[in-house]
């Protein structure tokens, strides 16, 4: 009996640990215009100033745009980058060079949440598996924005310091 509880609860516990790390995929939204939409024009020009500047000056490396989108005071919440418009450009200016400006969102977008003066861009990130680099996964990546006076005022996102 107490051999046959053993095998059970190992073969429970094997698939317990297996199901622990099961994983849905995080697909990317491909009808950005639907995600822009909103009932509330407020929110959607939220959600536009937001999407554009990320087509823009993040992806499209045109930083001199940068005075269009973001405060001049501009508060930067991720550690590796400093607060303020000018440290912006400076820190990104280092490794983005201007290209064509995509009319979508080139990175695989989620979704793009607005409420109040916050807008939040949610993404999907590929990683190799640090356990089998054979394998990928998804995960979720965002990027969280307040908007002031019509413009970017302020940036969180869950980076660390590298």
């Amino acid at each position: 009996m107490y051999k046959k509880y053993v095998i059970t609860l190992g073969v429970l516990l094997s698939l317990c640990s297996t199901l622990g790390h099961a994983q849905e995929p995080v697909v990317a939204n491909k009808d950005h215009a639907k995600m822009l939409s909103s009932s509330d024009p407020k929110l959607a020009a939220n959600k536009k100033l937001v999407y554009d500047f990320w087509r823009e000056v993040f992806e499209g490396g045109h930083l001199d745009l940068a005075p269009k989108y973001l405060a001049e005071n501009y508060i930067q919440h991720n550690p590796n980058v400093a607060t303020g418009r000018k440290a912006f450009v400076d820190f990104f200016s280092k490794f983005k060079q201007p290209k064509a400006i995509a009319e979508r969102v080139e990175s695989p977008l989620v979704s793009i949440v607005a409420e109040g003066d916050m807008v939040i861009l949610t993404f999907s990130r590929e990683y190799t598996d640090p356990k089998d680099a054979t394998r990928k996964y998804t995960t979720s990546w965002f990027d969280q924005f307040r908007i002031e006076n019509g413009k970017i005022a302020e940036h969180w996102d869950p980076a660390t310091r590298q």
